[in-house]
């Protein structure tokens, strides 16, 4: 079939959107099946649909006669609130990214150089998006699509349907070299979920553009095999289960132009928030502390030697700096103070109160968030939370001051990007790095909503990073894990968020997972059960640990989440 010469007017762009969306539906149950985990926790494919269908009701809602730039303004907007998981955050930044370029005066799109220009400024913001970029993950896809749209520009005359055919076959070439960056994708035999749900979004663009229909081939998961359109003629390489680095010898292509944070102009008010803390810590992890805190903000000073040391930052999100010291060892003393001068009167309608919300993995557990004081993200069970439902649970709450609670790795981003929406409104918000389910409720047990923000912030991120968390789940597939291969149907006992024990009996690995985490110590032992988990499971637990720790409490909760029997705390 010919080459049909369009260009991405609002017609065009829209028709973009829904091919798109169309091709998450029919790849979602694949992409979710890339999963380098032993347990079925991924759910990317799933989470990337949610977020494009959030932007395709945003674009038809768009005005008959809005132009291609307001339309995909009009998609970035919408895919930004309806952003689940980290892919959704990164993938809602590059639209917003494509937005800026179509949406320039005098941008001439015919020729295909607006769509390479979009493509290289949408790589450089899913990099911007997230705090430590990885090789071999939807970034390297990114990255590598920019680079093959330059390429062709370079080499062939210019023309949009080129450019999006050679940036469609080098995000895919890329994916398939993901497994050969990460070895986790390797061992997994997948290619980068992420990075699959990007090509598809590539391969939209382009069928849309050039008439050509995509014809997914069957593929088995676990078998290196790119899924490419039959009317091509691609050479299959490796694939990985994260998005990976272009296709090529320039391996500059596969960073970013540049890792420097963009400073705020002449006027703007700098970071809202200076936090310190000393940290207790190996001398050989602060190199990495200092890079991923000076990615952060500004006036950052990490001083000490021998094991301790005092940080010093100033940040607009501080739950993100204190969570970086918690990656590098155990932070104490911990200080927030609020930089920025306060408004003389709040914003209209709002008041002085404070808000707390909380995504809860389970029913049970929405009711313990609720009965401690919070405001619970209203999200199915098993599905994490999105933007929208965040800023949902804030809803027409008069309070000035927020606190958001993402209580999961995954949700951290989401959370980030609902903050950045309610501090455009005037509030107060604060991100707490609280990344499982308990932590969350360490934070709550010591919220006091008669204190002041800034001395709330820091006892309920306190009390969280003191909270040490695992868990007890079923394998549904083979996987390595740092405790040995695991089979499905093997009991794995998860240890501060990695896969540390292998068993075959609940009970015995429940308690294994216990004494690891008393092994430091510990007053409060939390036990939360899971939906369908046996009584005598979390009633064996306890009575261990009434035997072995006589000093330590056991609280047992239903929680009603899925797929983990119980989670486990220590604090």
């Amino acid at each position: 079939m010919g080459v049909k010469q369009q260009v991405p007017d609002a017609d065009i762009v829209r028709r973009w959107c829904r091919a798109g969306l169309d091709g998450l539906a029919l790849a979602r149950e694949e992409i979710d099946a890339l999963n380098v985990y032993p347990v079925p926790d991924g759910d990317t494919g799933t989470n990337l649909y949610l977020t494009m269908e959030s932007a395709m009701a945003a674009a038809d809602a768009c005005a008959p006669d809005a132009g291609s730039g307001a339309v995909v303004e009009a998609m970035a907007r919408g895919a930004l609130l309806g952003a689940r998981g980290n892919s959704g955050i990164i993938v809602a930044q590059m639209l917003r990214a494509v937005a800026e370029v179509f949406g320039r005066p005098g941008t001439i799109l015919e020729d295909g150089r607006a769509l390479a220009d979009a493509l290289n400024q949408a790589a450089d913001a899913a990099y911007a998006a997230v705090h430590e970029p990885v090789e071999g993950t939807i970034l390297s896809v990114a990255r590598a699509a920019a680079a093959g749209a330059q390429w062709h520009l370079e080499v062939e005359p210019a023309g949009l349907p080129g450019v999006a055919l050679a940036a469609a076959r080098a995000g895919r070439q890329a994916l398939a070299k993901t497994p050969e960056q990460l070895a986790v994708l390797r061992e997994a035999g997948v290619v980068d979920a992420g990075g699959r749900g990007l090509t598809v979004l590539l391969d939209a663009f382009d069928t849309v553009l050039t008439g050509r229909r995509e014809l997914p081939e069957p593929r088995r998961v676990g078998e290196h095999h790119v899924p490419v359109p039959a009317t091509r003629r691609v050479v299959r390489l490796p694939d990985v289960a994260e998005p990976g680095g272009p296709s090529g010898d320039d391996t500059s292509a596969t960073r970013p132009a540049s890792h420097e944070r963009e400073l705020p102009g002449p006027g703007a008010p700098g970071p809202a928030y200076e936090v310190m803390y000393l940290l207790d810590a190996p001398d050989e992890r602060i190199p990495g502390l200092r890079e991923t805190l000076a990615a952060l903000g500004d006036s950052l000073v990490v001083v000490g030697g021998d094991g301790e040391w005092n940080v010093h930052v100033h940040v607009d999100d501080a739950g993100a700096a204190i969570e970086a010291g918690i990656e590098a060892g155990r932070p104490h003393r911990i200080g927030i103070t609020y930089l920025l001068a306060l408004p003389a009167d709040p914003p209209a309608g709002l008041g002085g109160g404070r808000v707390i919300v909380a995504f809860a993995a389970g029913p049970g557990l929405a009711a313990l968030f609720a009965s401690a004081g919070a405001v619970v993200a209203s999200t199915p069970v098993g599905h994490r939370p999105s933007t929208a439902e965040m800023l949902a649970a804030v809803g027409d709450e008069p309070a000035g001051e927020v606190v958001l609670l993402p209580n999961e790795r995954d949700a951290v981003p989401v959370a980030e990007a609902a903050a950045a929406e309610l501090r455009t409104a005037g509030r107060r918000v604060a991100v707490l790095p609280t990344i499982t389910q308990v932590q969350g409720l360490a934070a709550m047990a010591v919220h006091e909503p008669g204190r002041s923000f800034d001395a709330d912030v820091v006892a309920m991120t306190t009390a969280a990073a003191h909270a040490r968390h695992g868990a007890v789940t079923v394998a549904s597939r083979e996987a390595v894990t740092m405790a040995g291969i695991c089979q499905p149907g093997d009991v794995l006992g998860v240890v501060e968020g990695d896969f540390a024990v292998i068993g075959s009996d609940l009970l015995a690995v429940a308690i294994e997972v216990v004494r690891r985490m008393l092994s430091a110590g510990g007053e409060l032992v939390t036990v939360v059960t899971g939906a369908g988990a046996d009584p005598a499971l979390a009633a064996g637990v306890r009575e261990w640990v009434r035997g072995e720790h006589p000093e330590a409490d056991t609280v047992v909760y239903e929680g009603g989440q899925p797929r983990y029997p119980l989670l486990l705390g220590v604090e």
